[in-house]
């Protein structure tokens, strides 16, 4: 037995979540057959995978956020503008889908390099300075927007709406994405720099990284994704909606989904791959209390509970690592390192 609990601490968090998902897919399987349903109808396939698709691309963009050390509250705010800003400038108009899409991703990614300006030219840290720009664009759509606005033309609305089989064209997209921004973490020298900010910044800045640099370019790329999923809202919609970022609560549950998938929330430690399965795993949840038509506040109590307890668990991991690092004899045990222990 506890032959077996070292091995399961050593593991990868990110091997840790793909587990996890397993289990998690497998009981709502044996819950949702119990009200006759099939949790891998080709139906029911489809609606998790689109469940994901929206919180997954804010989510890899929080992933590089939290991983330089910071956060970033405004993406709920990015995802109504860019909506809002796309429906517009379109207007129904199919000649006008490139501008607006080019338009909201740029105004999105100007927020971001705000954001990423403030966080470090200020020193204002990531969840003050996020939250003041997020209020400041809440100010503009509440003053400004009464209601949805804008109209997409049909033809941008099959993003949202169109898919390979079960599998939805928003979803290979965020995929598609996640495995670009994956490679970027793991090959390029930003991705090494952005884990060296975020591991620690003093020592990263002492070793000659240019610390303010990946952070800016990762507040960038968040609010970059938090755009490109306004842009899909409002495909799905067909309108820009100045509520629906606030409603899809996309700042709390991209934290969180970052979270869940193993990424240290202090940054310098996680994955992609962790976060598209903490995605995948709120997904699931929710599909399945949808399916048995669980009370929608009672979402809300799971998801707290699924974070909690992966955080103790990731804590514990490391705790024990720590502990069991020399053995009695005083002897280091190199496999049980904290750095082992991701």
């Amino acid at each position: 037995m506890k032959a077996l609990i070292a091995k399961l601490q050593r593991l990868d968090t990110t091997v840790i979540v793909l587990i996890a998902l397993v289990l998690v897919l497998a009981l709502s399987a044996i819950l949702v057959s119990t009200v006759g349903r099939n949790l891998l109808s080709p139906g029911n396939i489809r609606d998790i995978l689109t469940g994901m698709s929206v919180l997954g691309f804010v989510a890899i963009g929080q992933t590089l956020v939290i991983l330089g050390g910071s956060l970033d509250l405004s993406v709920p705010y990015v995802v109504s503008l860019t909506s809002l800003i796309a429906a517009e400038t379109m207007n129904g108009r199919t000649g006008m889908i490139v501008p607006g899409v080019l338009l909201a991703l740029g105004v999105a990614s100007l927020i971001g390099l705000a954001n990423g300006a403030v966080v470090t030219f200020l020193r204002v840290h990531g969840f003050i300075a996020t939250l003041g720009v997020g209020l400041i664009l809440k100010g503009y759509l509440d003053t400004t927007y009464k209601g949805t606005a804008g109209q997409v033309p049909w033809e941008f609305q099959l993003f949202g709406a169109t898919g390979i089989g079960p599998v939805p064209i928003s979803t290979i997209v965020m995929l598609a994405c996640a495995g670009f921004v994956g490679f970027l973490l793991a090959r390029s020298k930003f991705g090494h720099h952005l884990f060296a900010v975020g591991g620690n910044a003093e020592v990263a800045r002492l070793s000659g990284v240019r610390t303010r640099r990946p952070l800016i370019w990762a507040h960038v790329a968040g609010s970059f994704f938090a755009g490109i999923a306004g842009l899909l809202l409002a495909s799905r919609l067909g309108v820009g909606s100045p509520t629906v970022g606030v409603q899809g609560s996309y700042d709390l549950l991209s934290i969180a989904a970052v979270v869940l998938g193993g990424t240290l929330l202090a940054g310098g430690r996680g994955s992609i791959w962790g976060t598209i399965g903490g995605v995948a795993i709120f997904a699931v949840l929710d599909n399945l209390m949808s399916v048995m038509q669980v009370n929608p506040f009672f979402k809300d109590m799971v998801r707290g509970a699924v974070i909690i307890l992966a955080v103790a668990v990731y804590s514990n991991r490391r705790i024990v690592a720590r502990r069991e690092r020399f053995t009695s004899s005083g002897r280091e045990v190199p496999q049980l390192t904290e750095e082992g222990a991701r």
